[in-house]
């Protein structure tokens, strides 16, 4: 099997190849892509060095798997270059998740979504991923009226450039030094909250990301009867995004069922010993590949209403790891074949 890594430069392009030697990820051939800009540099794969190529005519050609990590632009043009050579794609942009035809896909919740795909297979925004994995179990065993969550977003699921503005800001405010002026996000950062992520279109007073959390978690569930409604709000952490979720059930379900039914979901970790402060926190889900869950408590406005704590990390969990699994579950299904026969 020969598979591109498109946009391997780049924070998540980085954490796919790391995530696929970790699980073994079987493979002929690897060949990275990334921007002229980044063309022809060596990367480090299974102890060999590999070469960065550019994204030029006729180089999609030749590919079973293409894992696209480069943004909407690169996948809205790449993308169907690729299917049409021959290889099915799955991309982390916001590119195709909204598109009816093609499936929306969290591996432990709706794998069977894989088997309609035309070619394309969406990886969900970071913060939704995260939050389904938890509500699946729970929609599962009493349903779900209404879902309101509001998110606490790390800087590094912008990308690298945010990273380090967040690192030279505090940096400057530290030692005292002339702060550097924000160029990332429209404020600064550093000891700050910004309640904004992605941007506001005219007429909206939701942000983009905000929209994609209500749309996503409604095709991911498989329930457009589900009401959501998001706040997303960055702030100064480097890795791992945290989320408050208020979930209104149909069917009455107590904390201490939810924590049960929690701990045997798969990809799932209970965290949940508040008076001995063990709950779940992102420095401590950095470098996993599970959702992480705790403060699960009654509502007292509602008989019917948890709240509960869910924090993973963005670049793994919440986008190279469950690419990777979907990667991986298209072999298994023989999807990969099946869909270069059929073109």
């Amino acid at each position: 099997m020969r598979v591109a890594v498109v946009g391997a430069t780049g924070a998540v392009g980085q954490t796919i190849l790391r995530v696929m030697e970790e699980r073994g990820f079987e493979l002929e051939e690897l060949v990275p892509f990334a921007s002229q800009r980044s063309a022809g540099r060596e990367i480090e794969w299974r102890g060999s060095s590999v070469r960065v190529e550019p994204l030029v005519e006729g180089a999609e050609r030749g590919f079973d798997l293409a894992l696209f990590s480069a943004g909407s632009k690169v996948s809205r043009e790449w993308a169907p270059r690729f299917v049409e050579a021959g290889a099915v794609v799955v991309d982390n942009s916001s590119q195709w998740r909204m598109e009816p035809d093609v499936p929306l896909v969290v591996a432990e919740v709706n794998p069977e979504a894989l088997d309609a795909h035309r070619g394309i297979v969406a990886n969900p925004n970071c913060s939704t991923m995260q939050m389904v994995v938890v509500l699946k179990p729970i929609l599962d065993a009493v349903g779900i009226e209404r879902v309101v969550v509001s998110t606490y977003q790390a800087v590094s699921g912008t990308g690298q450039r945010a990273i380090e503005e967040l690192h030279r800001q505090s940096e400057a405010l530290i030692e005292a030094e002339e702060l550097p002026p924000p160029r990332v996000y429209p404020h600064r950062i550093a000891f700050n909250v910004l309640p904004q992520v992605e941007t506001f279109k005219d007429g909206d007073d939701y942000t983009t990301e905000e929209r994609k959390m209500m749309f996503e978690t409604r095709k991911i569930l498989g329930r457009d009867d589900i009401g959501v409604s998001a706040t997303c709000a960055r702030v100064p952490v480097f890795s791992g995004h945290s989320e408050s979720v208020n979930v209104q059930t149909v069917e009455p379900l107590s904390p201490e069922e939810c924590r049960r039914l929690l701990a045997q979901a798969p990809g799932v970790v209970v965290v949940d010993e508040p008076h001995a402060a063990r709950y779940p926190l992102p420095i401590e889900a950095a470098g996993r590949d599970e959702v992480f869950v705790g403060r699960i408590r009654r509502d007292p406005s509602h008989e019917r209403c948890l709240n509960m704590w869910i924090v993973a990390d963005n670049l793994r969990k919440g986008a190279a790891t469950n690419a990777v699994q979907l990667a991986e579950l298209l072999v298994e299904r023989g999807l990969l074949r099946a869909a270069a026969a059929g073109r």
